[in-house]
């Protein structure tokens, strides 16, 4: 996970930078998988397939990195830094909690800010979708989308992609399964939109609450189904999202249909082949 982290972060250091407004992000910025080719993404692979986390190169000695977080996060939060550290940049963390954010500093104010007093680069995460884009487009470092609003979450995509060539040749005619709440998940969709770039034949299951019809549409060759053990069936990849009880507010979801009809069981999971990936994405809803 490190690796794949450093990958993205190392990256970012492939071109000089301007000091102008820019009216496009710069080079080693990742702001989402959806306009990424196919090239551009075994790119970041395969550098990641070269490193080794435990004996990391100091690819970005000296290199300040901002970690500007508008929401809570655990995981993605403490990898990027982890793994900035480990290749030799020193960190800084800047939340909306006890920052001039909470006076109501704009996102641009934010930025220039940063860059003033001697960011190199800017990993976001942003509650509003295209917050990290808005912000990009200003600044001459690069920008990482740590996840922005029910967007895209980047890094994560790659993350999933490189495990899952660790474990299979290659993604080409790989048949994968999302199962859950993939309306609100940003996760969800850059995954949708890295793996159909590389054949994976991918099912989307779920209520249409959470799987509404239209989900089709984010990326070719989706395909939908309501029934689990459809959507298991012969796959080589389960991904099984959560459900987060406050989202169920004001939907017509009874939780004990859902968990019911949606449950990963080891009954269930039979039905995947037997070398099947499986990833739950935490943090769950226990009791």
């Amino acid at each position: 996970m490190r690796s794949a982290l450093a990958a993205v972060t190392a990256a970012a250091y492939d071109a000089p930078f301007a000091l102008f407004p820019m009216n496009k992000p710069v080079r080693g910025s990742l702001l989402g998988i959806e306009h990424l080719d196919a090239k551009e993404i075994l790119g970041l692979l395969k550098l990641a397939r070269r490193m080794n986390p435990l004996k990391a190169r100091p690819l970005l000695r000296g290199k300040r990195i901002v970690l500007l977080f508008y929401e809570a996060s655990t995981r993605t939060r403490s990898s990027f830094e982890i793994a900035a550290k480990s290749l030799g940049a020193i960190t800084t963390l800047v939340q909306s909690s006890g920052s001039s954010i909470e006076k109501g500093e704009s996102v641009l104010d934010t930025g220039y800010t940063l860059r003033a007093v001697g960011a190199d680069c800017i990993v976001m995460r942003h509650p509003s979708a295209g917050a990290p884009h808005l912000m990009a487009r200003h600044l001459d470092i690069p920008v990482i989308n740590a996840g922005d609003g029910m967007h895209e979450h980047p890094s994560q995509a790659l993350l999933d992609a490189f495990t899952i060539l660790k474990h299979k040749k290659s993604l080409k005619g790989l048949q994968a399964c999302i199962i859950g709440d993939i309306f609100h998940s940003r996760v969800a969709r850059s995954t949708c939109h890295l793996l159909t770039k590389f054949g994976v034949k991918l099912i989307l299951c779920g209520p249409p609450e959470f799987v509404p019809d239209v989900a089709t549409t984010l990326a070719p060759g989706l395909r939908i189904t309501r029934h689990m053990e459809e959507a298991l069936r012969g796959t080589d990849v389960v991904m099984l999202l959560r459900v987060q009880k406050e989202r169920m507010a004001g939907q017509k979801i009874v939780l004990e249909d859902y968990i019911a009809r949606y449950q990963m069981t080891s009954a269930r999971l039979k039905l995947a082949k037997r070398d099947a990936i499986r990833r739950w994405f935490a943090v769950g809803d226990r009791g």
